[in-house]
């Protein structure tokens, strides 16, 4: 027995160790810097300066940083709307038993696979440029000419034609998960459907839907941790900093953490940490919510 517990206690610690060192010290840290003011985020604690919930109230009273909450949440909620709806149509279809499935597959989450970068360049430069931009030259081949007009990256335009571009590159990702999910389900069940009657929208309501509650779960689970960490486009989309159409929590952490342009007129790495503290938050929320409206707990298959 004592051997048994040796060799236990030899395999379990070197991942107990990296947990506390990776991942439990700085989450206790960026906790506790939450409620200091702190200059540089290397700084030693002796040079914290404790301010209790000053951050916090710092935070809510500020413009900027309730402008870049209600962006993350269009982004958020719109933006899931339209990558869960399709992810989950494009998953369906794939696992009908159409031919050439992987090739369609593969097609779908090539986005996936291309930088960040690169692909919001790509959006950039050669579909919403006003002069070379794919969609100025199909409005043009079919006379539409006051899409022609639109200037999409317009602070009118430019916060959709960003979401649009992101969310065109997360589908896919979405849809391997909801494939997966599908591809678990009994085919038993189906054929016994169509024997009773059931056409594809009721076998899609009544089987597919309940069966992927787990499935949704866990893909809004994922879709929120993405969001929260949205960055790099709203970098891109913006030529110098981050506007209110376009700026998110990352980007006003961001420039709180090292000063970065002028959104900021001080470093405080301990109003960062609160920023982060909040979108974690954000998150813990958003998973008890669906463990309580998406519970499986009595389905099984």
């Amino acid at each position: 027995m004592k051997k048994n517990k040796t060799m236990m206690f030899c395999f379990l610690a070197p991942a107990v160790t990296l947990f506390l060192v990776i991942f439990l010290y700085p989450i206790i840290r960026t906790i506790m810097m939450s409620f200091f003011k702190i200059d540089g985020v290397t700084d030693s604690i002796s040079r914290w300066h404790f301010t209790g919930l000053d951050n916090y109230i710092k935070l809510l009273q500020t413009t900027l940083f309730r402008t870049s909450m209600w962006n993350l949440f269009r982004i958020w909620f719109a933006g899931g709307i339209i990558v869960m709806g399709l992810a989950l149509l494009f998953a369906v279809i794939l696992t009908s038993g159409i031919r050439f499935k992987r090739t369609f597959r593969a097609i779908i989450y090539l986005p996936n696979v291309v930088s960040a970068v690169a692909l919001a360049t790509m959006w950039l430069q050669s579909v919403y440029s006003p002069q070379f931009g794919h969609l100025t030259n199909f409005f043009k081949a079919i006379g539409w000419e006051a899409a022609v007009k639109i200037q999409w990256l317009d602070a009118e335009h430019k916060f959709w034609a960003l979401l649009f571009a992101y969310c065109f590159g997360m589908v896919g990702y979405h849809m391997l998960i909801f494939a997966s999910g599908i591809e678990r389900i009994s085919t038993d069940y189906f054929e016994a459907a169509t024997l009773d009657g059931a056409n594809k929208v009721k076998q899609f309501r009544h089987i597919t839907l309940p069966l992927l509650k787990g499935i949704i779960k866990t893909n809004i689970t994922m879709w929120s941790v993405s969001s929260v960490g949205f960055f790099v486009w709203s970098q891109l989309f913006s030529s110098v900093t981050a506007d209110n159409q376009t700026i998110v929590p990352m980007v006003y952490m961001y420039a709180q953490m090292f000063g970065a342009g002028n959104t900021v007129t001080e470093r405080n790495a301990g109003l960062a940490a609160a920023i982060g503290v909040i979108l974690s938050v954000c998150v813990v929320i958003i998973f008890t919510i669906c463990n309580r409206v998406l519970n499986d707990d009595e389905i099984e298959f």
